[in-house]
């Protein structure tokens, strides 16, 4: 890209500060008098460029720079940007006890996630320590939504409404891969506006999740840094202002939407008195035990490439880990969390509001109109799921934990006996109330039960409706909310092919061993194996779409593959995880595989074939199939 003159001074200018920063032309200076005397003392020879870049790379100053200039030439001097560095962390007191890890070895470590303004960024992982290793530095664009003119270099002031946080995640990875949500933190990055030379240093103290929300996890050593350099920075006075006004007027706004969230329960109830034990939720904790008002939970969200129909969708949502919110102590209680999305992607994986929320985010964001609903599954445990209602009337629950879609058709009780009424396929029993970014509704019909349920939500009498202006006050887009702005999805990371290959010999090595403890040998038919992988790809084309091809082909091929007089056994099973010994112990639990994994008989032949589908984020769907062939 070619610059205009006055851009290209300000990148010089950029580059030369760096420069001074690192104390470049000191070091030059001493390279320079060490290398004249080592080497030129006998004869007075003229020292060329060639022998001082050769003397200041062997001494790693060039890398040095290099990469400090890496991170300057990132930097589009028509753009604003915010360099976050993080420079280590303290009191993590829960790791004090940690031995250090040998060299080689696998061990429990911190990631830090981080979102702001549609960006996203995570910083490499580190040993888990009382004082981690962190040592990352981040540039976050600014300036580059739709505010005004982008060849404009936004100034401090118009910085200062931009009200977004910086959204920070720290997830704990032990030795077999499981993750652990530790901290969800939102930094407020403006006081670097009014930050002398526009850099500033801050001390964040992380807090836990859930039942430990108010319970320190640690310190995060934190510089903030204004590229290119402000001109003019603001006083702190006015920065604290606008804080205290930010705050002010969305406690406000949060006040009158309690006021009027008690004003309609209170009509509610007054409907039927035992409308008091239906599963009404307005108000939902965060994994930071603040309430938020449960339609803020909820954007229109679009995957841009990386998701082509509502139904792959459901599938992505259903392949991210199911996982009930800890809770400390028994009882049998259900802790409540509704994450932030940021948190329940990082983590990749959540409870059932979690899956409900996200699938409903995106079936709105391809144009459906979808809503979380809040009700019970069989022996009255709490459940969500979501629904969408076509234009021509169709009411379809989707359960966001399977993918599964059912197509609702009501009971009604007033018929007579003879008529014959729809037998319901889905798991549902009642219903109290549904919502999503515009719209809540309580059920006020005389059942609760979801099958005699009618969605006509037009009728006042069936569904009492929340007023849209009370909704919009406290959710975007009417308003900045307390719950953050939703991060764009991130491709998968992971490698299809190579994550199966590892995991398919991984598996082999593990029948060959239990097969060896059995005092049986092993003899793998990689043919075979590889026969298998049509059926994987068609289980998943199953789930995805419910349609089912390419059956015939698969058993022709295997007939081929089998003589005459000889038995085949397969058994495909599916998991949402990579970890293969763990797979492995699952296969052993169940008796048909593993009949397969012992077989005994006459000219024993074993198959394995390990797919692995990859979904945005780390989600992904594992499907193995054993098999063996024997003589009959």
């Amino acid at each position: 890209m070619s610059l205009p003159p006055e851009k290209a001074s300000e990148l010089k200018q950029i580059i030369h500060q760096q420069l001074v920063k690192m104390d470049v032309h000191g070091k030059i200076r001493e390279v320079l008098a060490e290398t004249i005397r080592e080497e030129l003392a006998p004869e007075h020879q003229q020292l060329s460029t060639e022998d001082l870049i050769k003397a200041l790379r062997q001494r790693g100053i060039i890398d040095d720079v290099m990469k400090e200039l890496k991170f300057v030439t990132n930097i589009d001097p028509t753009r604003r940007y915010l360099y976050l560095q993080v420079l280590g962390g303290k009191a993590f007191l829960e790791h004090l006890q940690e031995p250090e890890p040998l060299p080689g070895q696998i061990c429990s470590t911190f990631t830090l996630c981080l979102h702001f303004r549609n960006q996203r960024f995570r910083s490499k992982p580190v040993p888990c320590a009382c004082e981690p290793d962190f040592h990352d530095g981040f540039l976050l664009e600014v300036h580059k939504d739709s505010l005004g003119d982008g060849s404009k270099m936004v100034d401090a002031t118009t910085m200062l409404s931009i009200c977004d946080p910086v959204h920070i995640v720290l997830i704990r990875t032990d030795t077999f891969g499981e993750t652990t949500l530790v901290a969800s933190y939102f930094l407020e990055w403006r006081s670097v506006l009014a930050a002398e030379n526009g850099i500033t240093n801050v001390a964040v103290e992380l807090l836990g999740v859930g039942t430990e929300s108010k319970v320190s996890v640690g310190v995060l050593n934190i510089r903030l840094e204004m590229y290119p350099q402000l001109s003019k920075t603001l006083s702190p006075e006015v920065t604290n202002t606008q804080f205290a006004l930010e705050r002010q007027k969305t406690a406000e706004k949060e006040r009158l939407f309690l006021v009027y969230a008690k004003q309609w329960w209170r009509e509610y109830l007054q409907i039927r008195p035992t409308h008091n034990v239906r599963l009404v939720k307005i108000f939902a904790q965060d994994e930071n035990g603040v309430n938020h008002p449960v339609c803020s939970y909820i954007r229109p969200l679009r995957a841009g490439r990386l998701l082509d129909t509502p139904r792959q969708a459901a599938r992505f949502v259903s392949v991210l880990g199911y996982e009930r919110a800890p809770v400390i102590g028994g009882g049998g209680g259900k802790q409540e969390q509704w994450c932030t999305l940021l948190a329940f992607l990082c983590r990749n994986k959540g409870d059932c509001e979690d899956h409900a929320n996200l699938l409903c985010s995106l079936l709105l964001g391809f144009g459906l109109e979808a809503f979380v609903c809040v009700g019970t599954k069989a022996k009255g445990v709490p459940h969500t799921w979501v629904m969408t209602c076509g234009t021509d009337g169709t009411v379809t629950f989707w359960e966001s934990l399977t993918g599964h879609r059912y197509i609702h058709r009501p009971i009604n009780p007033d018929d007579p006996p003879l008529v014959e009424q729809p037998k319901p396929l889905y798991p549902y029993r009642t219903i109290g109330c549904i919502f999503n970014h515009q719209k809540f509704f309580g059920n006020c019909q005389p059942s609760d039960a979801v099958e005699v349920c009618v969605f006509d939500l037009h009728d006042e009498s069936k569904w009492k409706p929340m007023s849209g202006e009370a909704i919009k006050s406290v959710c975007p887009p009417g308003t900045t909310s307390s719950v953050p702005p939703f991060p764009p999805l991130c491709a998968s990371p992971i490698d299809a092919a190579i994550t199966s290959n590892e995991i398919e010999l991984q598996l082999r090595l593990l029948v060959s061993e239990h097969r060896k403890d059995l005092g049986l040998s092993t003899v793998w038919d990689d043919h075979l194996s590889y026969l298998l992988s049509p059926a994987l790809a068609a289980y998943e084309l199953e789930r995805t779409t419910s349609i089912s091809a390419g059956n015939e082909e698969f058993q022709d091929a295997v007939r081929r593959a089998v003589p005459d007089g000889h038995t085949f056994k397969g058994f495909p099973i599916h998991f949402v995880y990579r970890n293969a010994r763990r797979a492995f112990a699952t296969c052993l639990r169940s008796p048909f595989c593993e009949e397969i994994i012992c077989c005994r008989g006459d000219q024993v032949r074993l198959a394995v074939r390990v797919r692995v589908f990859t979904y945005p984020e780390s989600a992904c769907a594992v499907w193995i199939m054993l098999a063996c062939k024997y003589r009959s």
